[in-house]
């Protein structure tokens, strides 16, 4: 098994053969293991509303926090995305939808509930994500 930085130097390695026009196209590299119930708590979604949003059914969602089951790595791409990203995930999943209630705006935000169990003083935290860059803005 490699180590980090042997692994970190063979991706610097085919950008440099890439870059050289050695090396055509990249590798994608999954992540080996995702944390499906900290990416949904993050979002402030039950188990159900995160299936029913983003296309998984129900006992996968469940099989997947309870570790009876680990997801396959499409599915790990795909909740590696919507960790970093979700307003670009449901912009690609029902663009309709999602520019309706965007209306005309250029600039698009969407308010996702971080942490219900840690509120202040009544204060709610949100983070927004913008639809075009996908960046993370602490509220």
């Amino acid at each position: 098994m490699k180590t980090q930085f042997e692994q970190l130097m063979d991706g610097l390695n085919d950008v440099e053969a890439f870059l050289a026009g050695k090396q055509e196209g990249f590798r994608a590299h999954v992540p080996q293991e995702v944390d499906v119930k900290a990416i949904r708590s993050r979002l402030g979604m039950t188990q159900a509303r995160f299936s029913d949003t983003f296309g998984f059914s129900l006992d996968a969602i469940k099989h997947w926090e309870g570790g009876r089951r680990t997801p396959e790595a499409p599915a790990r791409t795909l909740l590696t995305v919507i960790d970093r990203n979700p307003a670009a995930v449901l912009a690609a999943l029902n663009p309709a939808a999602f520019a309706a209630a965007v209306g005309s705006s250029k600039r698009t935000t969407l308010h996702l509930r971080v942490n219900r169990k840690r509120q202040t003083a009544g204060v709610t935290k949100r983070k927004s994500y913008s639809a075009q860059g996908g960046k993370r803005i602490t509220k």
